[in-house]
């Protein structure tokens, strides 16, 4: 009996040692991703190409970039709000996993003075490799003069019809806002926990991946052709600073106005400018990566072939 009971003693000790080491040593969280950009396989001609990539979720950060309570164009709005459901469903679902979500509604921090999620942001101490410039805007790096920029945004892209824009601008007006700037906040639709950060600083936000050894992010948000591209913690200052940087396509929205060259619609126009990021910024990756089912589309964009 005695050896009868020391033996099942010892069998049930393995057992306990054994599932300590299979929990200790349980792979991390990680995402499957489809990374897709475009390479030259002629001068001016262009490929699509994919790779599979594993990330460590614990070395992942996702920056929701300017996704205001509000904006100076209306159906920019329109499109924001149908997007943000979407975009906190992959939020929800990524933070589940252990990535960082950075908050970043720019020219908004005074709103969250105080949540622990902006504490985070400027607690973080400074790095000792901080990039010379990512406190500025970039917009361009040297790879992308190797292309033609593929739209024109010089009117700021506002793509409402002028007697409705008039309309949102008096409104805006009427509720003490300034039409040209009205957001005070992210919406709300996206929430923010405190285990989040909050920041429209590059030197914040790259203290704070420096801070949790994080070297791959992904940028959502809008608009893609300005403040997702061009921010201090924007695509083009995380890729030129050697972060390994996607854009998430099916979440983000542009301005551009189809009454400006090329003349296609709203959707093309955003296509275009993603295309070009593909082949001289940054790879881009959909939202069904993370979240599954499919990548989301706006009601309004035409169906394409292809």
């Amino acid at each position: 009996m005695f050896r009868l009971n020391f033996f099942l003693r010892r069998w049930a000790c393995g057992l306990a040692i054994a599932a300590f080491a299979g929990g200790a040593f349980a792979a991390a969280p990680s995402l499957q991703l489809t990374l897709q950009k475009r390479v030259e396989s002629q001068p001016g001609g262009f490929r699509v190409t994919t790779s599979a990539e594993t990330w460590d979720a614990k070395q992942t950060a996702i920056i929701v970039c300017d996704m205001w309570d509000l904006h100076h164009c209306k159906n920019a709005v329109k499109r924001e709000r149908e997007m943000a459901p979407r975009m906190n469903a992959v939020l929800e679902k990524a933070r589940a996993q252990g990535v960082l979500i950075i908050h970043a509604p720019s020219s908004c921090m005074k709103y969250y003075e105080g949540h622990p999620a902006r504490e985070r942001a400027k607690a973080a101490p400074p790095a000792a490799n901080l990039p010379a410039e990512i406190g500025s805007w970039c917009r361009q790096i040297p790879a992308e003069e190797r292309g033609k920029y593929p739209i024109d945004q010089t009117d700021g892209g506002e793509d409402d019809d002028p007697a409705e824009h008039a309309a949102w601008a008096e409104e805006l007006k009427a509720k003490g806002l300034n039409p040209r700037a009205p957001w005070t906040r992210q919406v709300d639709v996206l929430k923010i926990y405190d285990h989040d950060a909050i920041s429209d600083s590059g030197v914040e936000i790259w203290n704070l991946l420096e801070q949790r050894g994080i070297s791959n992010v992904i940028l959502m948000g809008v608009h893609v052709n300005m403040c997702v591209a061009g921010r201090p913690f924007g695509l083009r200052q995380m890729a030129k600073n050697g972060r390994h940087a996607v854009l998430m396509r099916d979440l983000t929205d542009s301005m551009y106005n189809p009454a400006r060259w090329p003349f296609v619609d709203h959707f093309r126009g955003t296509e275009l400018f993603i295309e070009h990021l593909e082949k001289f910024v940054c790879p881009t990756i959909t939202s069904e990566q993370i979240l599954g089912g499919k990548p989301f589309s706006f009601s309004g964009a035409p169906q394409r072939k292809g």
